[in-house]
């Protein structure tokens, strides 16, 4: 339990930004499992839109420090070799 009142206001801000982190990662999965969807269905078109809208927002992540830089580029990657293949 927190007693200082640092340790209380560090409490605050880091349930704030759980929320919305949490908010951010739900966000990237939704555009991802949309690519996904759209590459199972067999539909290039709406692949290839599903992975212009998806790939700001997965850049985005990785610059707030939800994803790592490098897991982001391999993600964004791999989508696009999976699209272009269709």
């Amino acid at each position: 339990m927190a007693n200082s009142m640092q340790a209380k206001k560090r409490v605050r801000q880091t349930a704030r930004r759980t929320a919305i982190n949490r908010n951010r990662v739900s966000r990237i999965r939704s555009y991802l499992r949309r690519v996904e969807e759209a590459i199972t269905s067999g539909d290039k078109d709406a692949a290839t839109l599903a992975l212009r809208d998806a790939q700001p927002e997965i850049m985005r992540g990785a610059k707030s420090g939800l994803l790592h830089r490098n897991a982001a580029s391999r993600k964004v990657s791999r989508l696009a070799q999976r699209v272009a293949k269709m």
